[in-house]
């Protein structure tokens, strides 16, 4: 009895069989890729930012009944305070605010300070002292100052301490 032979051209290929070393490998594999993922993941959130707001919880949750009576003294003073940032393209940025008391008058003899706070990356903050250029008018510069999302908070400072403050979040253009 003869057999004959299945014909094998000179271009195929042989086949290839799973084994359990080439499960494992795959299985293997995987998960390494997955860890190292992760990994990549958990040490880029931890280098950017901690998330961390106040230093102590305990002791701005004790302060919180100061800071709603300031805010109940300020709403009372009626005050409108304006601000407005204008970048030029090279990132120079003026602001400028506007305070006036309940009856519209200007209010003069404060110092303003603003503050501007990247709301994700602290070392972009910038602060800015303002000066009153013309009565209840106060005006400053910051170079530099990058397009993006920013966190804005006043503060006007007369001679009984801090009687105006204010946080706003921006989106300043790039121009």
């Amino acid at each position: 009895m003869s057999t004959i032979a299945p014909s094998m051209t000179p271009d195929a290929k042989p086949e290839r069989r799973l084994t359990g070393r080439g499960v494992l490998a795959w299985l293997v594999g995987f998960f390494l890729v997955i860890f190292a993922a992760n990994g990549a993941f958990i040490y880029y959130a931890l280098s950017s930012w901690t998330g961390l707001e106040v230093e102590s919880s305990y002791k701005a949750g004790q302060a919180y009944q100061g800071v709603l009576d300031e805010a109940a003294r300020q709403a009372a003073r009626g005050w409108q305070v304006n601000a407005h940032i204008d970048r030029d393209g090279g990132g120079r940025a003026a602001m400028r605010i506007v305070a006036r008391d309940k009856t519209g008058a200007p209010l003069s003899g404060l110092l303003f300070t603003a503050r501007l706070e990247r709301p994700t990356h602290r070392a972009e903050d910038r602060t800015l002292t303002l000066a009153e250029r013309e009565t209840g008018i106060y005006v400053g510069t910051l170079d530099d100052l990058e397009p993006g999302q920013w966190d804005l908070h006043l503060e006007g400072t007369g001679s009984t301490g801090v009687v105006f403050r204010s946080r706003n979040r921006l989106f300043l253009k790039d121009e």
